[in-house]
């Protein structure tokens, strides 16, 4: 049986099947929450519409947003993916190579890397965060800066991890289901078909990280966003394995809800969401470290035998049934 992405399906149409999928899991995600958000949190829908609109009067809105993000985040990232792959007919294993684990200390140094990678980061998170347009592009500063205070609240309302029981809410909201999901979206469909489509590597790469970092709709955190799609890009090239960029961006998710738990909780007094760039001597010591770690694990994941010849394959990888 032939699924609906053949092998000479353009890699276009492809992303086009892929784009329904996930707005047909946000509707479905909708629905959900519709059918929860009174039953689990005890809101009625007719007072749902004026929460959303003004969350910040609400007490109860953290929790319906983080579950509204957590559906979203599920039905649209991770079950939509799968199954316009499962429907196409697709062998999954095969496509994302996922049950062929690297060592498991590399997948782990995949992980660090993101966080020793943080204070070099910095530097870059400051200079676009302070970033200042020409005049015939003030319109767009002003609605861009509006639109980064706007989500700055939203973050602010939502990212309450003071407590246990909402830390591991906001690891299983912020971290599991988005480094699943979005890996599965932009490195394990759109990276691969891109590839595909260009015949470059590389291409594939950035055009995947600049579409990561656009959705998140924060132009003052737009460059730093593009460079962490791109290293997630280039561990799932050179690994082939799509759980590398996964742990990768549990990693730097779940690191910084678990610092602002420890800042939440005053354990630490470090404002984490600063934009400020760290020391220069940190900096510098993030930047080798990083380096000499990021051409070890391009050295290693080269040399496993568990990597595929290319993870530009066709999306029609399909089953013989």
């Amino acid at each position: 049986m032939k699924g609906f992405i053949s092998e000479d399906r353009h890699p276009f149409l492809v992303l086009l099947l892929l784009l329904a999928f996930m707005l047909g899991g946000y509707f479905v995600a909708s629905f959900i929450y519709l059918a929860l958000v009174t039953t689990v949190l005890g809101i009625e829908v007719m007072d749902l519409t004026n929460l959303l609109a003004n969350p910040t009067e609400h007490p109860e809105a953290a929790d319906a947003l983080l579950l509204f993000q957590g559906l979203v985040q599920f039905c649209s990232f991770v079950l939509a993916p799968l199954l316009m792959l499962r429907l196409a007919n697709v062998n999954i294993d095969h496509y994302l190579n996922w049950k062929k684990l690297p060592l498991p200390i590399l997948l782990l140094l995949a992980g660090f890397l993101i966080i020793f990678i943080m204070p070099a980061n910095s530097l870059i998170i400051n200079w676009n965060a302070e970033l200042s347009l020409p005049g015939f592009m003030k319109g767009f500063e002003e609605w861009a800066r509006a639109k980064e205070d706007e989500l700055a609240e939203l973050t602010k309302l939502i990212a309450n991890f003071g407590t246990v029981p909402r830390l591991l809410a906001g690891l299983l909201v912020i971290a599991v289901i988005p480094a699943i999901g979005e890996e599965l979206v932009f490195r394990g469909v759109l990276q691969r078909q891109v590839h595909r489509w260009s015949g470059n590597a590389h291409v594939a790469v950035w055009v995947a990280a600049i579409i990561f970092s656009a959705i998140h709709v924060q132009f003052f955190g737009f460059v730093p966003r593009v460079l962490l799609g791109a290293l997630f890009g280039y561990l799932y090239l050179w690994s082939g394995n799509i759980w590398v960029p996964i742990i990768a961006h549990f990693f730097n998710n779940g690191f910084t809800v678990f610092l602002l738990y420890l800042q939440q909780t005053g354990t630490i007094d470090f404002n984490v969401e600063s934009t400020e760039p760290m020391p220069i001597l940190t900096i510098l010591i993030s930047a080798v470290l990083s380096a000499a770690l990021i051409y070890y694990l391009y050295k290693q994941f080269m040399l496993t035998p568990t990597r595929p010849e290319s993870i530009a394959e066709a999306a029609g990888e399909r089953e013989n049934t």
